[in-house]
């Protein structure tokens, strides 16, 4: 294990060990997409990871896909994101904010009647969101013009700016999970043509804006950004998504990023293949894995150079002392999947350290 507790330069990022937290949707925002004291404890609690990756945050108004997530968009959420941070910062943390546009996975009972909007007019298929009417079919999206695609790149860009003054030490651009981004990217769900469709180079053009814009912000050595080629949550497919992550590897390499954060895997099964030896082979900066590690795969990855950390999802969400335990060779805890997406404390800041186990 001794791997994962060595240091790791990450851009201007010096991360004390290589057990990251990775961004995982929880939905305890107050009102009107707040952070509060709630989530500040929450990741305060897992302040000893490498680097906290927070959840995914709405960059701009209007894109809710889950009732009760946070956004960055308005001066009470960059205020609530700064009690986070602070209490991060307070207990010896580096914390992330992931940037997020929900596209065709937002609904209009979320954002006041709003349609969503996305590449193409393909809707999320045998899948239900919830809302304050129960859980609702997913509704057809109004397809993006082309000269409406900069004003998503203005607001991917001031939310960079609002996450810089909410006191966070890096950003993450969400390019991943069947949202606006990866709406792009892929072509199962991205059937036009013009300058955004079609060949790779054309779907991958709103992400590369977008990274140009939030580096504009923070500087490449502060972005980071998340890739799930595989990946077919949001019902989202690709006819070779080994030669999508294969042509980004390789591309990326422009950007000088502090870090790239690969899911290797599909949730559902649906679609197979190895990205990360392709990633590992083109791309030359830092590459994170996710996705199912154990603590001892994660070791022997970061061992023979195949990732140079690790980020872990359920695993950090049971356990606040992750690194800790790893280190122990400790039992974990068992997430409760029950809780993952409810309200209040439970289940979100009551997981026992093992301090708290052991004083039981």
């Amino acid at each position: 294990m001794t791997t994962l507790f060595s240091p790791l330069q990450a851009g201007a990022l010096t991360l004390p060990n290589r057990i990251l937290m990775a961004p995982l949707t929880r939905t305890r925002a107050e009102a009107e997409h707040v952070p509060g004291a709630l989530m500040a404890t929450h990741y305060a609690q897992r302040a000893s990871a490498g680097l906290l990756i927070a959840e995914a945050t709405m960059a701009m108004a209007g894109t809710s896909a889950f009732w009760k997530e946070p956004g960055i968009y308005s001066e009470a959420q960059i205020a609530g994101w700064r009690q986070v941070t602070d209490a991060v910062h307070a207990a010896g943390g580096r914390i992330a904010l992931q940037l997020w546009h929900a596209g065709r996975a937002a609904h209009p009972l979320l954002n006041d009647g709003r349609q969503p909007v996305s590449s193409s007019a393909v809707a999320i298929a045998n899948d239900e969101v919830h809302t304050p009417q129960g859980k609702q079919p997913y509704t057809v999206p109004r397809v993006l013009a082309d000269d409406e695609l900069p004003a998503i790149v203005a607001g991917f860009a001031q939310a960079a700016a609002n996450a810089k003054a909410a006191g966070f030490d890096a950003v993450e651009v969400h390019g991943a999970n069947g949202y606006l981004l990866d709406q792009f990217l892929r072509d199962g769900v991205n059937t036009r043509s013009g300058a955004y469709g079609g060949p790779i180079e054309n779907r991958a053009r709103l992400l590369l804006d977008v990274l140009d814009a939030v580096i504009g912000v923070w500087g490449s050595d502060r972005v980071g950004l998340r890739l799930s080629p595989l990946n077919s949550y949001n019902d989202m497919i690709d006819s070779d998504p080994v030669g999508l992550i294969t042509w980004l590897a390789k591309r990326l390499n422009d950007y000088d990023l502090a870090y790239l954060h690969l899911m290797r895997g599909d949730f559902f099964g649906k679609q197979h293949g190895d990205v990360v030896t392709p990633v590992r082979e083109h791309y030359k900066g830092v590459l994170i894995g996710n996705m199912g590690y154990t603590p001892d795969e994660a070791a022997a990855a970061v061992a023979a150079g195949t990732l140079d950390a690790v980020a872990f999802g359920t695993g950090f969400l049971a356990n606040p002392d992750l690194p800790e335990r790893i280190a122990a060779g400790a039992e974990l805890n068992t997430p409760n999947p029950a809780t993952f997406y409810t309200s209040g404390p439970e289940g979100y800041i009551d997981y026992p350290t093992m301090e708290m186990a052991e004083a039981v």
